[in-house]
């Protein structure tokens, strides 16, 4: 009995995942390369839809790349101890704990400056007022984790030309 193979197309479709990244996720290690057609096709076998599930899932739990080769490594290494998946997914759980109170801070920060907003002219609007001095924030730290000060969040970004 032969093995089911998928084309490109047939997996990415099956995973949900976009051929594009499919081939990166090759480029970089990240998935094993496909065995090739006798038309030069890349052939993709159960293991393949596999650790892709695995890629996806851990990309949707926010794991950078990096992370997610270390536990790849050791998903091929089953007999290991698994100190080292419980150490980074430790490291994952710190950055979300950092995000949300983060989150919290501005969710404080902007639920004063509008509560504090006596809806009058914007002359004396507090919202105007705490956005054109930082001075009257609560917290000092508004910026995302690693986006240096004066650089635009991606929203801020205009969209690229088509």
């Amino acid at each position: 009995m032969t093995e089911r193979k998928f084309t490109i197309g047939r997996l990415a479709r099956a995973t949900g995942c976009k051929v594009q990244t499919i081939r990166y996720y090759e480029q970089i290690g990240l998935m094993p390369p496909a065995e090739r057609s006798a038309g030069n096709q890349r052939l993709y076998g159960p293991e393949h839809v596999q650790r892709l599930a695995f890629i996806r899932h851990s990309r949707d739990l926010g794991f950078p790349l990096d992370a997610i080769r270390a536990l790849l490594r050791l998903a091929d290494q089953p007999d290991q101890p698994c100190e080292v998946a419980d150490r980074i997914a430790c490291q994952r759980l710190a950055d979300v704990e950092r995000r949300i109170a983060r989150l919290l801070a501005l969710k404080q920060e902007l639920e004063r400056m509008i509560a504090e907003c006596r809806g009058g002219r914007v002359a004396e609007c507090r919202v105007i007022e705490v956005l054109a001095d930082h001075g009257h924030c609560l917290f000092d730290d508004h910026l995302e984790p690693g986006r240096p000060e004066g650089v635009a969040a991606p929203s801020d970004r205009a969209p690229a030309a088509s």
